[in-house]
């Protein structure tokens, strides 16, 4: 009986090691974009993102990022009008890992774009906002600088007349 208790315990020990190597990993990180706007000039941003990974190639991650925030001139006055671009998403990602630390990733998901436009005139103030629901795909590159640190480079198409490059680092926890 002692034997079979010892050698259960054994293999639970063993077992839970293996678990440990391969658990899944939350992350979390920021990055820097720039955003291109069909008819409007490339804008910059920047967001927050968290992530966990399923698998050493596969991962859930959500985010949310501001893709432009412009001032609207007319007149050459001051400005009367803002644009705020917002995006919050939810993606598969899925990673190829290459040699030295770098590895190429696609994403797939839904977006959630949303507009918000303040415009002033003397003074009567009118403001709207608008949002819309899409699919969100994107193709990057990743380096490991170590095992908490990940930098990536990432183009991402949020809708059709959108799309965003975006610099970012993720830390592991």
């Amino acid at each position: 009986m002692f034997k079979k208790i010892a050698a259960a315990a054994a293999l639970v020990v063993a077992s839970s090691s293996v678990f440990a190597q391969q658990m899944p990993q939350w992350y979390a990180g920021v990055d820097a974009s720039s955003t291109k706007i069909e008819g409007a000039d490339r804008e910059g941003g920047g967001g927050v993102f968290i992530g966990y990974n399923l698998s050493p190639n596969f991962a859930i991650e959500a985010g949310w990022h501001r893709l432009a925030e412009a001032d609207l001139y007319y007149w050459d006055l001051d400005p009367r009008a803002k644009a705020k671009f917002d995006q919050t998403d939810v993606s598969l990602i899925g990673t190829l890992p290459l040699s030295n630390g770098f590895g190429v990733y696609g994403r797939l998901g839904y977006n959630h774009l949303k507009i918000k436009a303040s415009a002033s005139a003397g003074n009567v103030r009118v403001s709207e906002s608008d949002s819309e629901d899409k699919v969100l795909y994107g193709a990057g590159l990743s380096y490991t600088f170590n095992p908490q640190i990940v930098g990536r480079l990432e183009v991402q198409k949020p809708h059709s007349d959108i799309t965003k490059v975006a610099v970012g680092v993720g830390f592991n926890f």
